[in-house]
């Protein structure tokens, strides 16, 4: 059995020790590096002590040395856009797990794709991209229903979220837009606004306790409502995601891929 290298990426936050800890489930994979920014007070420590796995022999280092086959990304856009061009520099494949990038850094990241290969995704959860798929296809379905169809986007978050609407909900918005021709989009209403144009999009974001990530799409037509609805009940989804993304990674040529190609949803 091929069994793929990782290194991670924000190694002690809290998404990057979940990934440290279902990759030590999973035979195929092997943790070979861990990584923080240089001067991290735990730099040299064993990380599958911080990760509460035991020792593991993989100390946290503060830059990329004997590189892994794919590196997997969990940390702040600015560190994220940083190692972006280091990997595109040495040819280091990598998975940008990170969200909340401006449109600058965006840029960035799609440059340094031309280098190497980068798997960039809104979401790393499977069930989230899977139901990407379903709303590009009852987007398309429902586009040239006379009455009209409404569509609302509603997305719950933990409280230490940063950005709103979260990265997959604008994904969401995107890819209804795609499909039915929405040019208008919408965060939140007050006030006397008078009635719903049909071009718009609206986005609501919740942010309430440990919620780790739940995502609702409404299309709203006259006498009926479609709902396509995707929860996350732990983090480990977005980990499993990113190992999904890593496999799948390990060999590419560069380019642009997303949780799609790894899934095979673009057949």
């Amino acid at each position: 059995m091929a069994v793929t290298t990782i290194g991670v990426f924000g190694a002690t936050g809290r998404m990057g020790q979940r990934v440290l800890a279902c990759a030590a489930t999973d035979p195929s994979l092997k943790v070979s590096a861990a990584y923080e920014r240089p001067t991290h007070p735990a730099i040299g420590k064993d990380v599958g002590e911080i990760a509460g796995l035991g020792t593991i022999g993989v100390p946290l280092a503060g830059e990329i040395g004997t590189p892994p086959d794919v590196i997997i990304d969990f940390s702040t856009p600015e560190s994220s856009v940083e190692l972006s061009k280091v990997c595109a520099e040495r040819g280091l494949r990598l998975v940008l797990a990170t969200t909340g990038f401006s449109t600058e850094q965006k840029e960035v990241i799609t440059q340094a794709a031309q280098k190497t290969a980068i798997l960039w995704a809104p979401s790393m959860s499977l069930a989230v991209n899977v139901a990407m798929k379903l709303v590009a296809d009852a987007g398309r379905a429902l586009k040239d229903v006379s009455s009209g169809v409404d569509v609302e986007i509603i997305e719950r978050h933990h409280r230490f979220k940063e950005d709103a609407p979260s990265g997959t909900a604008l994904k969401f918005g995107e890819i209804v837009a795609q499909g039915m021709g929405q040019t208008e989009h919408v965060h939140g209403r007050e006030g006397r606004i008078g009635q719903r144009p049909r071009n718009e999009i609206g986005y609501h974001a919740l942010r309430t306790g440990d919620n780790v990530g739940e995502h609702t799409i409404v299309f709203g037509l006259m006498g009926e409502t479609l709902e396509v609805t995707v929860r996350g009940n732990s983090r480990d989804s977005y980990a499993q995601g990113a190992l999904t993304a890593a496999k799948f990674l390990a060999g590419r040529p560069a380019g642009l891929y997303s949780m799609a190609d790894a899934l095979g949803l673009n057949a």
